[in-house]
């Protein structure tokens, strides 16, 4: 995937398509995007067969000052496990273990994304 330096709202949509992509290529059903309430946000929420899997997407420029992985904070990990939360609170998967993924994304020299999925990056 090719993207056109514009605005960063651009570039996170284009991420998060890329990623969406990725997980449905390795066989896990997307099943919200951009799922927000009071406690934040979680850019994609996916199933496998075992798991329910709140995934993460950084984009980073470059890595000069550290890897896309290195900005989900502990502060950003703790609304993110919140929002989780939240959303289990409806009951459609509560009986599936959770896992907290990061996807990092980066452009190469050519401007095509390249993907990196951290599984487990974090735990609750």
């Amino acid at each position: 995937m090719i993207f056109k330096q514009s605005t960063a709202v651009n570039i996170g949509a284009q991420a998060e398509l890329g990623a969406c992509r990725l997980l449905k290529k390795h066989k896990l059903k997307v099943i919200q995007q951009n799922y927000r309430c009071r406690f934040g946000e979680i850019d994609i929420i996916a199933k496998s067969d075992q798991h329910l899997i709140f995934v993460e997407v950084r984009y980073r420029q470059s890595s000069s000052f550290g890897s896309a992985a290195e900005t989900v904070t502990f502060k950003k990990q703790q609304r993110i496990i919140l929002t989780a939360r939240h959303f289990l609170s409806r009951g459609d998967y509560a009986e599936l273990p959770c896992r907290f993924d990061v996807i990092e994304v980066s452009s190469d020299k050519d401007g095509k994304l390249q993907f990196n999925w951290l599984v487990n990056a974090f735990q609750e």
